[in-house]
């Protein structure tokens, strides 16, 4: 239990607010709740919630320690109430979720309450399968990331030996990542392996492709097929390709750089693509998706063996129905 002995600079407030700003990690609901059950206490007794609290009051607050803690991306899933994870696959070693377009899946500076990881974490402490009290180390985490526009599936470890499991099979290139996008143009050939190198300006967070090695580039390879095109509406408009792109390395941005590199620019990509075309066709958020992964493991998984050549795919690509039928 904690005692707030209210000051001048805080009365005035209503009990509720003044909660809110006491216990940054407490979810909201949950606050309310406790002061209805009488949890939350004025000068020794139940209180309204809408109670302006005077000075001298006296809050008593039966709250667990960890709600009083200074948030931080460690802690931001207690202050998540509802997870609203939508949930593609889950056994008792991980959960694969389908990360909507403008989510962070880690926080990008200080905390995010909203971050795939904080709903993850939120999710597996509701349930019970993850007990951070009984843990000296280990918090549930993103096997893999993929950008705050882009939709699409993140692999979420709920123990320790699954994450190095994980790590291991996705550097291996044991795990076949299939994204979908729609692009400016038609592409030529309409099959291709791209293959070139990335350097990434941290200053701008923006990536460059080149075709010969530099100091700090990185290997950046991909396979694209286009699976149907659109012919243009007006003679204003682009016409509209739907790839299927399959990552072959991991690289930040990848897919969008190197698409825009050879003349065929993501829908929508404020960043890599073309803002003329975008606005005709109002996308603000890259029409690219994580949609499909195949287990593809070559070498000893463990106790991940079982996930050998099981694939798994979203059902639906909102984007693909705006502009094109079913292909997939």
């Amino acid at each position: 239990m904690k005692e707030f002995v209210i000051t001048k600079n805080d009365a005035g407030q209503r009990l509720d607010r003044f909660v809110a700003k006491a216990v940054p990690l407490l979810p909201s609901s949950l606050a309310q709740k406790y002061i209805r059950i009488k949890r939350i206490k004025v000068n020794g007794k139940g209180s309204k919630r809408d109670y302006k609290l005077v000075a001298d009051d006296v809050v008593q607050m039966y709250v667990n320690d960890e709600f009083f803690y200074a948030p931080n991306e460690e802690n931001a899933y207690l202050k998540i109430s509802d997870p609203a994870l939508d949930i593609v696959y889950e056994d008792e070693n991980i959960l694969l979720i389908n990360k909507p377009a403008g989510t962070l899946c880690h926080s990008d500076s200080g905390f995010d309450y909203a971050s795939i990881i904080s709903r993850v974490q939120a999710y597996l402490q509701k349930s019970g399968e993850w007990r951070p009290r009984d843990e000296n180390s280990f918090t549930p985490a993103l096997c893999n990331r993929i950008d705050r526009n882009t939709s699409g599936i993140v692999i979420a470890a709920k123990n320790a030996e699954t994450l190095r499991i994980m790590n291991e099979k996705l550097k291996n290139q044991e795990i076949d990542r299939y994204y979908i996008a729609v692009v400016h143009g038609v592409p030529v050939p309409p099959n291709a392996r791209l293959e070139g190198y990335i350097f990434k300006d941290a200053v701008k967070n923006r990536v460059y492709v080149t075709k010969n090695s530099q100091p700090g580039a990185k290997t950046a390879i991909m396979e694209y097929r286009t699976l149907k095109s659109t012919s243009k509406n007006t003679p204003q408009e682009s016409s509209l390709s739907l790839l299927e792109c399959r990552l072959i390395t991991g690289r930040t941005h990848q897919i969008r750089a190197q698409l825009a590199d050879i003349g065929y620019p993501i829908l929508g990509d404020g960043k890599y693509g073309n803002g003329r075309l975008d606005k005709m066709y109002g996308e603000t958020k890259q029409a690219l998706c994580s949609y499909k992964l195949t287990f593809n493991l070559k070498t000893d998984a463990g106790m991940l063996s079982y996930l050998n050549e099981k694939t798994f795919e979203l059902p639906e690509i909102v984007f693909e129905n705006k502009y094109f039928s079913k292909t997939i």
